[in-house]
């Protein structure tokens, strides 16, 4: 009995951390967007120059997710978690203190090098701590909960700061979240073993990983204003798999201490899962966008009504990813993959019903609880099973893939389906045009999902769910 009470004290702080640390990541992410119109008045910015308020942050947050999840396996995950949020309380504190565009760009890429280091580096913590059993199922869905609801009440918040505080607090609100998780941290979560290190790092691999990563975010997510077959783009995006593909060649010949071990995608468990994470990652960021877009240029709502519309959502992914707790006791990860990825293939396919004289009761709300109670059941099955069966030397490397997925995911989903939908729209920006735009890309947002049911199903290996033994002394 005291040796699992010990457990729970010393488990205790470590989840109440990694739910600080996902909920601030999260809604990091969504945030800003609301603000940006503010954002650009007060300092200035011109409609080009804004783009990189976003660009930024997913630039040095996609392309160095892989090195900070090999940083806190080599270096520890505790110090890698403490630096990282040190870094995005201090660069969260200078943008809000911003007075030209220039620093606020500077510190939203200092906020994405401190989420890149802390991300995997949490979620490695989290996977060490809890191993198995219906701990480890519960802690999964805490961790899904503030994942998901720190991405929708970002909407809100960013919303309601930017209309009654002003722009300076979606920056602002970071510092004493970060502040508290890194004095949490530091009392709380142990040192651990050292690290196992084995030979010399890999440098090579690191350099053509983060450049190769950064240079197709950066290829993706200008497609806004360079067409996927424009030169720039192309040039771009060929340089990157260019760099990737040689990233592959020296994984499978330096002798020196990988980046990533190429052998890890053998691993079913985490192929699948990061193929999974990837499709449903590119189909969630569209449905934030085109959903904020349609209540606000179609149903003519302002950022904080929006914001708060977006409030059913995130309790609908707070509420499935308590279901998927419960659930996770008596089903298998894969079927709750598959089962929740239908439920917000079928929501995003209601989406795609939305008409020009819609309301949010008729259009929206129906919608939004399916899609958001599916996606919560897929948030904590997806982080187990991409790092079942890992070793605990590469938690971190298999957090920093998962975190890669989704964001890559996000910005490929985002620029693939906003272009497709400004191609439907076409020049006519009328509530009508407009809309069968959205519609469209929230209908291939549901095609992407199912496609994500079918890798759960094929990819995915049959198990069990937890262990009645495993569940009783967890």
């Amino acid at each position: 009995m005291r040796v699992r009470e010990a457990a729970d004290v010393r488990s205790g702080p470590v989840l109440a951390v990694v739910a600080v640390v996902q909920f601030m990541v999260s809604l990091d992410l969504s945030v800003v967007n609301v603000g940006l119109p503010r954002i650009a008045a007060g300092l200035g910015f011109g409609e080009v120059g804004l783009t990189w308020v976003i660009h930024a942050y997913a630039l040095t947050f996609g392309g160095l997710l892989l090195l900070g999840g090999k940083a806190a396996d080599r270096y520890g995950r505790r110090p890698v978690l403490l630096l990282g949020l040190g870094l995005f309380a201090v660069s969260s504190l200078l943008g809000g203190f911003a007075q030209e565009p220039g620093q606020l760009v500077a510190a939203r890429a200092a906020q994405g090098v401190g989420a890149a280091a802390l991300a995997p580096a949490a979620l490695a913590l989290l996977t060490a701590t809890f191993p198995a059993g219906r701990a480890r199922v519960r802690a999964f869905g805490v961790w899904s909960a503030t994942n998901a609801a720190g991405g929708a009440l970002g909407v809100l918040i960013g919303g309601l700061l930017t209309q009654y505080a002003g722009w300076r607090w979606v920056m602002f609100v970071n510092v004493p979240m970060a502040a508290g998780a890194l004095a949490l941290a530091w009392r709380g979560v142990a040192p651990g073993p050292p690290p196992a290190r084995g030979g010399r790092p890999d440098v090579a691999g690191a350099v053509l990983a983060t450049a190769g990563m950064t240079l197709l975010v950066f290829g993706v997510v200008r497609t806004d204003r360079h067409p996927w077959t424009s030169p720039v783009t192309l040039v771009t995006l060929a340089v990157a798999a260019a760099l990737l593909a040689a990233f592959v060649g020296v994984e499978r010949t330096t002798a020196r201490e990988p980046l990533v071990r190429l052998g890890l995608f053998a691993n079913r468990s985490v192929a699948g899962a990061n193929a999974y994470n990837l499709l449903v990652g590119a189909a969630m960021a569209s449905t934030f966008y085109f959903v904020s877009l349609y209540l606000q240029r179609v149903l003519g709502n302002g950022p904080a009504l929006t914001g708060a519309e977006f409030l059913p959502f995130a309790l609908g992914v707070v509420a499935g990813s308590v279901l998927a707790v419960r659930l996770g006791y008596r089903l298998a990860p894969r079927t709750l993959l598959a089962g929740g990825g239908a439920l917000t293939a079928a929501g995003f396919a209601w989406f795609g019903l939305i008409s020009p004289d819609g309301a949010f009761l008729t259009d929206v709300l129906g919608p939004s609880i399916v899609a958001s109670v599916g996606f919560g059941l897929c948030l904590g099955p997806v982080v187990s099973t991409a790092t079942a069966g890992v070793a605990p030397h590469e938690t971190g490397t298999a957090s920093g893939l998962l975190n890669s997925s989704r964001q890559i995911g996000a910005s490929l989903g985002l620029a693939a389906l906003g272009t497709a939908a400004h191609e439907r729209t076409g020049r006519a920006a009328t509530p009508a045009a407009l809309t069968d735009g959205y519609a469209l890309g929230l209908t291939l947002g549901a095609v992407l999902l199912a496609a994500a049911v079918l890798v759960a199903l094929v990819v995915l290996p049959r198990t069990g769910a937890p262990p009645r033994a495993a569940a009783a002394r967890n």
